[in-house]
């Protein structure tokens, strides 16, 4: 079996990922911990538009099924539309919804305009870890529960994080190199 690598997908909003929340900070105590890990600047990042996140991953990012894909936000929608159409070793969930939440912006990302292929996705993962607050101040806990209600994901609540926007996350670290030692 091929080593399992960790692909970041960050949130929309553009500028430099590895400067942006936890990401580089993740991508450098993976590193350090020899887990292969890639992080890049997304095309389209204000948008992050479906038809061009999804091909990104594929070809750029080459997620597989040997790829653990951790997605932020609008990145956790892109992993979860990934997953359904392609195999991939395991997700890891950070604010993820369900809906569009209103926004403009939001829905002219493409990732709202069909029904969650919910089995899809399970069948295509070894596992789903998902991590959501009941203090996010952007997507509603209920989308959060439903996401992890459809992926059957093991799902870390907590009060106190918001849109998990700090600049580090231990205890993202801390699960995931758990469920790295069990593959």
């Amino acid at each position: 079996m091929a080593k399992v690598r960790v692909v970041i997908v960050p949130g929309n909003g553009g500028g430099d990922v590895e400067r942006s929340n936890w990401y580089g900070w993740l991508r450098k105590k993976l590193t350090e911990k020899d887990v292969d890990c890639a992080l890049k600047n997304m095309p389209d990042p204000v948008i992050a538009r479906e038809a061009k996140w999804i091909p990104f991953m594929e070809e750029q990012l080459h997620c597989d099924s040997n790829t653990v894909i951790v997605g932020h936000s609008s990145g956790a929608e892109a992993a979860l539309r990934y997953a359904e159409n392609h195999y991939v070793h395991g997700l890891v969930l950070v604010s993820a919804c369900v809906t569009d939440l209103g926004e403009a912006n939001e829905k002219a990302s493409g990732y709202y305009n069909r029904p969650w292929e919910w089995e899809q996705i399970r069948q295509h993962t070894q596992w789903i870890i998902q991590f959501g607050s009941t203090d996010d101040p952007f997507v509603p806990f209920s989308e959060q529960k439903q996401v992890a209600e459809g992926t059957a994901a093991e799902f870390h609540q907590f009060s106190d994080k918001g849109h998990f926007m700090s600049m580090a996350f231990p205890e993202l670290v801390n699960k995931l190199m758990n469920k790295l030692q069990q593959s």
